[in-house]
């Protein structure tokens, strides 16, 4: 037994939906602008450039459901939608033909983003990690492992706001499949089991407030509620 100098922190998790066990969580990778209607609302050229991907700290995944805390430093948090992948396999140089077999498992997140201190950090060349990488930042439905469900293809993804539509699409829109993700990411880094893989949001982010409630799902993967509590003082 390891003899630490401090207590160990504990390993983040993801529920498994009808299971009692529990997903470990390695490491959070999103990918930026996966779905063309989303990268012209975001002011950038939909073509298949390569994608590009950032992080989130494997803690900030907590449960999408009952009161989600409303982060400090933001007056414009967004909502982002979005299909998460939980890998059971890894590797590096993965062909995207082989990639699904590295999936154990989906669930439905959302990428929650403070835009104002993005477009700031973007404005000055800097890193906008803390616009991304916050505190619960990256709330997750149970998962559901991937022999559990029949392949997706044109699965709807959507997510309500004090029950008005505001995201809403399709998974065939993404630009970069998720085999493709897969295969690109394994070639910037060694993907490992437990990693999580947030595939990108349909068109219609937008501004969340204190009090809110989100509803959100993947047709045919799984569906969450919550709410957002009071902003910090």
């Amino acid at each position: 037994m390891t003899d630490y100098v401090i207590a160990q922190p504990a390993v983040p998790s993801v529920a498994v939906a009808g299971s009692s066990a529990r997903f470990p969580v390695r490491r959070v990778f999103c990918v930026g602008r996966n779905y063309a209607a989303h990268a012209r609302e975001m002011g950038s050229d939909p073509s298949r450039e390569p994608p590009f991907f950032f992080a989130k700290p494997a803690d900030a995944v907590i449960p999408a459901s009952g009161t989600v805390p409303y982060p400090p430093a933001t007056s414009d948090l967004h909502h982002e939608i979005e299909l998460v992948v939980a890998l059971g396999g890894g590797g590096t140089n993965i062909d995207s033909a082989d990639a699904l077999d590295l999936v154990w498992g989906y669930g439905v997140g959302i990428d929650l983003t403070r835009r104002d201190l993005q477009a700031a950090a973007k404005d000055l060349g800097r890193p906008w990690d803390m616009a991304k990488g916050f505190d619960a930042s990256a709330p997750c439905s149970p998962l559901v492992p991937a022999a559990a469900l029949g392949p997706l293809t044109n699965n709807k993804v959507w997510l309500d706001v004090n029950g008005a539509r505001k995201q809403e699409g399709t998974l065939d829109e993404m630009i970069w499949s998720i085999p493709e993700v897969i295969a690109a990411l394994s070639r910037l880094v060694t993907l490992a089991p437990g990693d999580l893989i947030y595939t990108g949001t349909p068109a219609g982010v937008g501004q969340l407030n204190p009090g809110d409630t989100v509803t959100g799902g993947v047709e045919g993967v799984a569906e969450f509620s919550l709410a957002f509590g009071p902003k910090p003082d």
